[in-house]
């Protein structure tokens, strides 16, 4: 489980199904293509090589860059990496665990040294619904104030100091999972004193991660400060939220697997896709169409959704409104049911109404032309 998957899990932490099958490390995208309800989804293979092309151009000279194009958007008084100054520990170690304690240390050495360092894709830990995720951030800056940012490097390009806005987001709620891992390592570390003559200091993880882009369609890199508060915030009450793994697979039926019983070229699905259907089913979810842009089984979820008459496949937004009325059917038998206009006491209730009036009211107009 990744941070992506983590920011797409914490916005949506009601779906058992994605907690489940993210957590049991089910690769979703074969999956969907085995119940035939595969998706265009995920990245490119010109845009991934193109992303590592330009992470590894901008961390070519050992962190120098990316330490300056902090210290520049920083603008806080601090003294500037100079050339050769920033650390590089090595972070080499044996098994996700035994990296993420080496990063642990590194962090903690690297804090008490009082210098510019950058963690080259440290690895850090965070416990999810009883589970834990091991995350591997770009780079994490080191300050010598003790302080850490969070570096995260994306490949699409930003213009006049501005991006996609929808891809910028995306960013910086993957980062906010790293920053909230970070900040369970700072609250072990605790306080540091300086190896130079100075007072302890609290660790903290920094709220503004840089992130860094391609520079006007360019390969030079460029990079501005995202706030990253907000998604912090929802991330943690989301993953806290979350049921515990091992409670989701209790409760299902003996015997489900989502194995998907490959053939000897590791490629050819042999299950039968009644059987995966049956045990993908089995597991709750909680579909809305911002699924489809995170989710490799969302056509799937959707088209469940759907047959169902579920309102959510409308948006979260419609199923707020609606309050108790949860399915299309029981909508429009509200909105269509004859009381002689009398308030029925639900707000939702009288308002598909007073909607159904105003509607009949328009197509009964001259000229009224009636869309469907």
């Amino acid at each position: 489980m990744d941070a992506r998957a983590l920011a797409a899990l914490a916005a949506n932490p009601g779906c058992r199904r994605r907690a489940l099958l993210d957590g049991a490390g089910v690769d979703k995208g074969a999956l969907a293509r085995a119940l035939g309800a595969s998706a265009n989804f995920g990245q490119s293979q010109f845009a991934h090589q193109r992303g590592n092309s330009f992470e590894a151009r901008v961390k070519a000279d050992r962190g120098e860059t990316l330490t300056r194009l902090l210290h520049e958007r920083l603008r806080d008084g601090s003294p500037a990496p100079e050339p050769g100054g920033v650390d590089t520990p090595d972070l080499t170690a044996v098994g996700p665990q035994g990296r993420t304690a080496r990063t642990a240390l590194a962090l903690r050495e690297a804090t008490a040294a009082g210098r510019w360092a950058l963690l080259d894709h440290p690895m850090v830990s965070l416990d999810v619904a009883g589970s834990p995720a091991f995350l591997e951030p770009d780079a994490v800056v080191v300050h010598p104030d003790g302080s850490w940012s969070v570096i995260e490097i994306k490949s699409f390009p930003m213009v006049d100091g501005s991006a996609d806005p929808a891809k910028v987001g995306a960013a910086a709620r993957q980062a906010a999972v790293y920053a909230l891992a970070l900040e369970r390592v700072a609250a072990r570390v605790g306080e540091l004193k300086p190896d130079s003559v100075g007072e302890a200091r609290a660790v903290r993880v920094r709220h503004q991660v840089l992130l860094v882009c391609p520079k006007d369609f360019s390969n030079l890199p460029t990079a501005e400060l995202v706030d990253v508060r907000k998604q912090l915030s929802v991330t943690r009450r989301q993953l806290a939220r979350l049921t515990r793994i091992e409670d989701i697979a209790a409760a299902l039926p003996e015997g489900t697997t989502f194995d998907l019983r490959l053939a000897d070229d590791g490629r050819t699905v042999t299950r039968p896709a009644e059987e995966l259907t049956a045990a993908v089913d089995a597991v709750d979810a909680a579909y809305a169409p911002e699924c489809l842009a995170a989710c490799e089984l969302a056509v799937h979820c959707r088209a469940r959704s759907r047959a169902t008459g579920a309102v959510e496949s409308l948006g979260r937004g419609v199923r707020g409104e609606l309050g108790g009325l949860t399915t299309v059917e029981s909508v429009l038998a509200a909105a269509l049911e004859r009381t002689g206009g009398e308030p029925t006491g639900d707000p939702a209730v009288d308002a598909l109404r007073r909607a159904a009036a105003l509607r009949a009211e328009a197509l009964a107009a001259p000229g009224a032309v009636a869309c469907r």
